[in-house]
């Protein structure tokens, strides 16, 4: 398995993202795949996540700013990210085959190495 996160950056408040997991190795189209971030000095929480019939569900803090979508034929999940927040900044990992699709009971089984989004106030 392999996940591959890219689309992080600096941005400004108010501003724009798209990060994007490019996965391979195993039948991405079958599974619950997530989107999680981790901010310094803090735990590791679950952001988005779409399952196979592509029903999302999202943290509350993301809800209505934060999209998440994926493309079956490319094996390619998104994260569309709008009206961000200083306090979005954090490290953003893809994963794979959650069990439970949702942010809070999500166990991943495989994880990315992250993309950093930095968003400045």
């Amino acid at each position: 398995v392999q996940l591959v996160e890219s689309g992080g950056g600096s941005v400004q408040a108010g501003g724009s993202l798209r990060l994007s997991c490019v996965a391979s190795g195993f039948t991405f189209s079958s599974v619950c795949m997530g989107w999680f971030r981790q901010a310094p000095g803090k735990e590791r929480e679950g952001v988005a996540t779409i399952d196979s019939d592509g029903t999302t569900n999202y943290a509350e803090s993301v809800s209505g700013r934060f999209t998440v979508s994926r493309d079956n034929v490319m094996s390619i999940l998104y994260l569309q990210m709008k009206s961000l927040k200083a306090e979005d900044t954090a490290l953003y990992y893809c994963a794979s085959d959650l069990g439970p699709c949702t942010v809070d009971a999500g166990t991943p089984l495989d994880w990315g190495q992250g993309t950093q989004v930095t968003v400045s106030s």
